[in-house]
């Protein structure tokens, strides 16, 4: 099937979003902490977030009216993605390294240079370093996807507890996410700029690239229909790929096989995250021309039935309290429209509360309950 959207049109357009991939969108109207509907978070839920435009995560209180930052920590330049360990530990991708921070004491313990060269430390959309990050099962290994500007990016393996990489793997074109599969048996890393899925099988290390095109682009750099966040199907495994609020990707694990599903948001889709029973939760940053819809969150069941709830502009990622009531939205987004703050969305009932808090926050984890024995 061809995106029935029509082509992106001027040259200067295409040479201006060249490698980009992503819609621009209007500027965000400055976030102010709004009050909290019947619907706002229970006191004692926590959440952290990567402070894409800044150096630091931030620890938030969504319950509070005002003042919901808690503590900011330094962890290094356009921090990106964040693995949350059993422990606490939360494993930050930063351009300089992965940060490691002890969630309970709100410091950082430690911070693992990359051994894949990236370049000059830089920030902003296109930066090297690393991107998608993602926890073995049992929490002995971390995989991050490193961006290495204009190049074929790899996926590097750190042991948690030696905190030393102990491999790198080859990967694709700026490595957007990295899932795991729930017996660890496979890796997969989302390529952005090369649309496919690189897979590792853990027990040898050797790889296989899935393509992951539905639009029939070409694997043009140029293009906005590429491959932005997955999500791995707790059931079959299978990783769970959306596009556009048209598309949800099945991949196969063990074929590589592709089938498509119908989406119905209409939108650029970017972050995706499962509640416990298996909902998706996928985020729409907006429409890439006249015919596309605005920003959302789309609600999918297991059994494909969707509810699109209207955000107000862009967002990047999107993480489900433990007992899937409530969906919290990273205002970050990669390109311009980005804002500095989050939409807490009740999921039963739809409403959003919207929460300013964070500089440019990208990544972002739901913490346990503090300890207040």
């Amino acid at each position: 099937m061809q995106n029935p959207r029509p082509p992106l049109a001027a040259a200067s357009l295409a040479a201006t979003l060249l490698l980009a991939g992503c819609a621009s969108e209007p500027d965000e109207p400055t976030a102010t902490a709004t009050a909290p509907t019947s619907a706002a978070p229970k006191a004692g839920e926590h959440l952290l977030v990567a402070d894409f435009g800044a150096d630091t995560v931030t620890f938030i209180d969504p319950s509070r009216r005002q003042n919901a930052e808690l503590a900011s920590v330094n962890v290094g330049t356009a921090p990106y993605g964040i693995a949350l360990g059993a422990d606490g530990t939360a494993w930050v991708s930063t351009a300089e390294g992965v940060a490691v921070v002890d969630t309970a004491t709100r410091e950082r313990v430690d911070r693992i240079a990359y051994r894949t060269k990236t370049g000059p430390v830089g920030t902003g959309e296109y930066r090297g370093g690393g991107m998608g990050i993602a926890l073995s099962p049992d929490g002995r290994q971390l995989y991050v996807g490193v961006n290495v500007p204009g190049q074929k990016g790899v996926l590097e393996v750190i042991d948690a507890a030696t905190r030393e990489i102990v491999r790198t793997v080859p990967a694709g074109m700026r490595p957007f996410d990295v899932d795991v599969a729930p017996d660890g048996s496979r890796v997969y890393v989302t390529n952005h700029d090369s649309y496919d899925v690189t897979i590792v099988d853990t027990s040898d290390w050797t790889t296989r690239s899935v393509v992951v095109d539905p639009y029939d682009t070409g694997r043009s750099l140029g293009d906005w229909l590429k491959p932005h966040y997955a999500v791995v199907r707790a059931g079959d495994g299978a990783l769970l790929l959306p596009f556009e609020g048209e598309k949800l990707l099945v991949i196969d694990p063990e074929s590589g096989r592709v089938t498509t599903e119908t989406m119905t948001a209409d939108t650029h889709q970017h972050g995706i995250a499962a509640g416990p029973d298996g909902t998706l939760f996928v985020v729409g940053t907006g429409g890439t021309s006249d015919s596309g819809n605005g920003p959302s969150l789309t609600i999918r069941t297991p059994g494909g039935d969707e509810r699109v709830i209207d955000l107000k502009g862009p967002h990047e990622d999107v993480a489900v309290s433990a007992d899937g009531a409530t969906a919290y939205v990273s205002g970050g987004f990669t390109r311009d429209g980005y804002w500095d703050g989050l939409s807490i969305v009740d999921v039963a009932s739809g409403k959003v509360t919207r929460l300013a808090a964070g500089e440019r926050p990208l990544g972002i984890v739901v913490l346990d309950p503090p300890d207040r024995s």
